[in-house]
């Protein structure tokens, strides 16, 4: 069985499958762009994080890995921003500086990051010791976004951090990832012998780059292969602080914004206003660390949060439901196109509104997924093939009728069904109930 963390898979060089991620028309011309306009920078070295190591280790610096999908125009503000804005300069002066931008050589059992990301920055200590992880999907949803006030309080921490090591690094130890059975990507089955841990400069570039989406789908591939389920884990990757209802503000390390009534977070009494230090003793510097200690968290259980409140710290017990992940809104992230071949047969699936589900006679707390589209070709044309139509309406499937949302259809099938096996699901079309099956690939 592989390691509970995901592998690293980064975004980069990728057209998405659908508009999550759009790119811009010249792929190939904007990489090389980057490359010409980087390469020789004073600050930043470029592509190669071994050489930042190095430096890192001879200046006694922190290191600071940004990692970025070039072509994709998702995150694209803060990147400009990173890149140039002047306020920064202080901050990233203290730091050795490194831009990489394909994942084809990355040492996997240190990069481990949210791969669905296309801007990502991780912060180290020359001896590789992860001080933490950046990553936002507020910028990832807005290319215009360049506010950089969250970057900066993360610049901040990282700095803390390094001031107290070594003597904090023992807090640390949930921050690193753990054994990994593959050294780098292109060592994963089904990548392996058709990348090299180098880009093809001579030829075309962006062809010869281990895309994140390639990665993700070749891990979990690689359990359909083996005729396994897919863990928990790698259909709800690096759970957003929403998924326990936190909502953090844009502007800060951890500073908690809102709380969703009913929330795992409202139950244990975390409150707008409070600043997120720790879970479970280790420090958080930013909404990505918030995310991977979610990641790392049991799948049923407690954690605790230390909450500073004013100039006090309480501790905060959350406890964790069995199935707390399914909350973990994943429609937007790349990784689940793949997902969607497996467990939906290419089937794209969305809850129709309350004045819809009136009209359609589906309760509100009954099962209503529409597939709002149906692949056409390859795996995810097997739901076209078995049947299935746009717009048809699920209504109760693997013999419950509980209202579910497409994302934990998604998890519960792949969880608990292998390759080759189907899925009875009922389904309304045209108001009338029709008998289908769903094949699991």
């Amino acid at each position: 069985m592989f390691l509970r963390l995901p592998i690293v898979a980064l975004s980069l060089f990728v057209l998405h499958s659908q508009s999550f991620a759009e790119a811009v028309k010249d792929r190939e011309g904007a990489v090389r762009k980057d490359r010409t306009a980087m390469e020789y920078d004073a600050r930043w070295i470029y592509n190669d994080f071994n050489a930042g190591f190095a430096k890192a280790k001879q200046t006694g610096k922190p290191l600071l890995v940004v990692l970025r999908c070039v072509p994709c125009l998702a995150c694209a503000g803060i990147d400009a921003q990173v890149l140039e804005e002047k306020e920064l300069i202080p901050l990233l002066d203290q730091f050795v500086c490194v831009r990489v931008i394909n994942a084809n050589a990355l040492d996997l059992s240190m990069f481990q990051f949210d791969y669905d990301l296309s801007f990502s920055t991780l912060f180290f200590n020359a001896d590789g010791t992860i001080y933490g992880r950046y990553g936002s999907w507020t910028h990832q949803h807005d290319p215009l976004n360049k506010t950089t006030a969250g970057f900066r309080a993360t610049l901040d921490g990282a700095l803390a951090i390094h001031r107290g090591y070594p003597a904090n690094k023992a807090s640390l130890a949930g921050k690193q990832g753990g054994p990994i059975p593959f050294k780098t990507p292109v060592e994963i089955p089904g990548l392996a012998g058709k990348y090299k841990t180098t880009l093809d400069w001579e030829g075309k570039v962006v062809q010869s780059c281990v895309h994140c989406h390639m990665v993700g789908d070749a891990i979990r591939t690689s359990y359909r292969e083996q005729g396994k389920t897919i863990p928990e884990e790698w259909v709800y990757p690096f759970p957003k602080p929403d998924t326990i209802g936190v909502t953090l503000a844009s502007d800060a390390a951890a500073r908690v914004e809102s709380v969703a009534e009913g929330s795992i977070a409202a139950k244990a009494g975390l409150r707008a206003g409070d600043v997120l230090a720790g879970f479970d003793g280790v420090p958080l510097i930013s909404p990505a660390d918030v995310s991977w200690a979610l990641h790392r968290a049991p799948a049923s259980g407690k954690i605790t949060a230390s909450a500073r409140r004013g100039n006090s710290t309480e501790l905060v017990s959350l406890t964790l439901p069995a199935g707390w992940r399914e909350q973990a809104d994943i429609s937007k992230r790349v990784g689940t196109w793949s997902m969607r071949g497996m467990a939906l047969g290419g089937l794209i699936l969305d809850e129709p509104t309350d004045e819809e589900r009136a009209q359609l006679g589906i309760a509100k707390d009954r099962m209503a997924l529409r597939a709002k589209g149906v692949g056409q070709y390859g795996k995810h044309a097997a739901a076209k093939n078995a049947g299935w139509q746009k717009d048809d309406v699920i209504t109760e499937l693997d013999g419950s009728s509980a209202r579910i949302t497409e994302g934990m259809a998604i998890g519960r099938l792949l969880r608990a069904y292998k390759p080759g096996e189907k899925v009875k699901a009922t389904v309304l079309r045209a108001g009338k109930s029709v008998e289908l099956s769903l094949p699991i690939q």
